[in-house]
């Protein structure tokens, strides 16, 4: 069951039918005054589209920590991180968030990507006692946004988890053995009473709940709805990457800072371990990840792999690419602002285009 055909909803997929986000609620009519919700109260959004795989079995720490970037051996029941899956030559191939429960690891992951998850997974069991199963038709996440979201706990029955930790990240030649065991991020987590799960987040709490619990748990949080506009702007604004729509084929976990957080740099081999460790002790990707601010001459917004040129001093004729765009979005305070990969000798100040529009990098 989704929420997203709530008062006043207005589907993702009504506005753009090939959107990957369909399923969901793109507003429920006014995007700015929801995300200024978000920002300032509390608000829940319907994110009830998400991929979830299931990975329950006595080796799936041990196993999930083999092959992907964080380390899991030692994950305690009832905790979370973030985690990804590299190709052999390190470009990020998925990302997930992690939930264990004692019994089962819960991975949630972008819309339509399930498949090549369990896929890898299914592969690489050989004789591990694991049982890697896709649970998105009946598990949904949900996310309480904003500073009043313990008070939505609350409403539900649910004492707030512990807020999230974030390790540094270790300079370049790092001793080995520096880097302290366990999740470089670690996320705690409560049972939710009648099933499922919240999470706490940089943003306030992710639910994983059984999908025919949806209805109540919105009834009884009692907060306004807000739609997936509202959360996307205020995460691009936060400069937190969302795979597939600020990466490409080519992204390296250090570009879009997914070191801090999602990568644990000394926990032993895994695949594309090689190139992380080399960019990493190296110091300098090819590409870093920015935040710009468009010129707001047009109210149609970039769409995500459009080119980043450069703008030649006292011309407006587009020069040479140096990037490319990710999401854009409409910020209540911002205005129109946008992620976007570009290389690495792009400076802070360099006149920038995307197609007629003009940008500026953003350089706190």
């Amino acid at each position: 069951m989704s929420i997203a055909l709530g008062p006043g909803a207005v589907a993702v997929e009504a506005i753009d039918p090939t959107a990957i986000d369909a399923g969901v609620a793109a507003h429920y009519g006014d995007p700015l005054r929801e995300q200024r919700v978000l920002a300032t109260t509390v608000g829940l959004v319907d994110r009830g589209n998400r991929g979830v795989v299931a990975v329950p079995g006595e080796d799936r720490l041990t196993w999930l920590h083999s092959l992907t970037t964080q380390h899991l051996s030692g994950l305690t029941p009832l905790s979370g991180t973030e985690l990804l899956v590299l190709s052999p030559h390190g470009h990020v191939e998925q990302h997930a968030v992690v939930l264990d429960d004692g019994s089962t690891t819960w991975l949630d992951i972008e819309p339509g990507s399930s498949g090549a998850l369990l896929d890898f997974l299914n592969r690489m069991r050989f004789l591990m006692r694991v049982e890697p199963t896709d649970r998105g038709a009946d598990v949904a996440v949900l996310s309480l946004v904003g500073p009043s979201s313990v008070e939505a706990l609350a409403a539900l029955g649910v004492a707030a988890p512990a807020a999230p930790q974030v390790d540094p990240v270790p300079g370049a030649k790092f001793a080995s053995g520096s880097v302290p065991v366990g999740p470089t991020t670690r996320y705690a987590a409560v049972p939710l009473p009648g099933g499922g799960h919240v999470r706490a987040m940089s943003y306030g709490y992710d639910l994983l709940v059984p999908r025919s619990a949806v209805a109540g748990l919105v009834a009884a949080a009692g907060v306004p709805l807000a739609g997936l506009w509202a959360f996307e702007a205020l995460r691009v604004a936060d400069r937190r990457p969302r795979l597939g729509f600020d990466t490409d084929h080519r992204t390296l976990p250090a570009e879009v800072g997914w070191l801090a957080g999602a990568v644990h740099l000394d926990k032993g081999c895994y695949r594309g371990q090689e190139t992380v460790a080399r960019v990493h002790h190296l110091g300098r990707p090819p590409r870093r990840l920015v935040l710009l601010h468009l010129d707001g001459a047009s109210d149609e917004l970039p769409r995500p792999g459009t080119p980043v040129t450069t703008v030649a001093a006292g011309s407006t004729v587009e020069g040479r690419a140096v990037g490319v765009t990710g999401t854009a979005a409409h910020h209540y305070e911002l205005g129109p602002i946008a992620l976007a990969l570009v290389k690495q000798n792009v400076p802070v100040d360099a006149a920038l285009r995307i197609g007629p529009t003009a940008a500026a990098i953003d350089p706190t």
